[in-house]
């Protein structure tokens, strides 16, 4: 099953529409590729049958057809190897590689569901499930430049076993490098999530109020906004990641970046003040403890991914 997703642009070769293009040559014959489009569904994702190719070159190049790394692979050989991988699949996760409109469409479609119940079982929680799995959504869409161009992991699916497998290996990926940032000291297998400190009784008209506020302040926010949230406090993208997608220097992320936080907290403020509380009660309201506030942050900020792939794709 192929099932190993791609950990850098040294170990990886990214296949069409990623930025760099196949090592690949040769050409597959007219009557062949016009079958396999067929067979995947290419038109219907919005890839043409030049480009459809150049992503089967490049996997065929990479594996050698399946044969030993010395064996040269003959014309039914080569057939063949093409008509077993997961054609369909392979279409889809390129044409969500190339920025396709439709193929997001058809793949949210099909997998958010089963993505999200895979990321429950493997976190074992219903809100660490859906900050997996949109955290993986927020990847596959692609904010990372490279070479000069928006670059997505489904560029590196080969085919060669279901997309599913591979987007469900993705997750446990996801979640053992996260697991590692924040407990390097405890086995894996130990891992038990620990509960939310319990909030004292009189602070509870407190704690609705400031998640009735937070909610109210992020909602209000422009996509843009919400949009530079996620990728630099919840994907942790640096400064200048994220000024190379939206063009400009970082420095001016920066900028953005303070005046919005700036406009939250004010936001936060007015809205606890509003309340009755006191500037003093109101600012002792923003320091409680996050896992306390009975809200997916993630959810509230993240601008659906076609959404923002409209926005921004000229851009790149």
């Amino acid at each position: 099953m192929d099932t190993t997703p791609a950990q850098s642009a040294d170990t990886v070769e990214r296949l069409p529409g990623a930025g760099i293009e196949p090592r690949a040559t040769g050409v597959i014959d007219p009557a062949l590729l016009h079958e396999l489009c067929h067979a995947a569904g290419a038109v219907q994702v919005e890839l043409v049958e030049t480009e459809f190719g150049d992503a089967l070159l490049a996997i065929a190049t990479k594996h050698n057809f399946g044969l030993a790394p010395e064996s040269e692979a003959t014309v039914a050989q080569r057939a063949a190897f093409w008509r077993a991988l997961q054609l369909p699949d392979l279409a889809l996760a390129q044409g969500c590689a190339l920025g396709r409109e439709t193929a997001w469409q058809q793949f949210v479609a099909r997998f958010r569901g089963p993505l999200l119940q895979a990321a429950i079982g493997i976190t074992k929680s219903s809100g660490l499930g859906e900050e997996l799995a949109d955290a993986l959504y927020s990847e596959l869409y692609g904010l990372t430049m490279r070479d000069g161009v928006r670059w997505s992991p489904l560029s590196t699916y080969s085919g060669r076993g279901s997309l599913m497998g591979w987007l469900r290996a993705m997750l446990v990926q996801r979640h053992v490098n996260h697991y590692r940032k924040t407990h390097r000291e405890t086995p894996l297998e130990d891992l038990d999530v620990a509960s939310a400190p319990e909030v004292p009784q009189q602070n509870q008209q407190t704690m609705r109020g400031l998640e009735a506020a937070v909610q109210s302040a992020l909602l209000r926010l422009s996509a843009e906004d919400r949009l530079l949230l996620v990728a630099y406090y919840l994907d942790r993208h640096t400064l200048m990641e994220i000024g190379n997608v939206l063009r400009v220097h970082e420095a001016t992320v920066s900028r953005k970046l303070k005046r919005v936080t700036e406009h939250v907290r004010k936001e936060l403020l007015r809205a606890l003040q509003a309340q009755g509380l006191s500037r003093r009660a109101a600012e002792e309201a923003l320091g409680i403890d996050p896992r306390q506030v009975d809200i997916n942050l993630r959810k509230l900020l993240q601008t659906p991914p076609t959404d923002a792939f409209s926005n921004t794709k000229g851009q790149s």
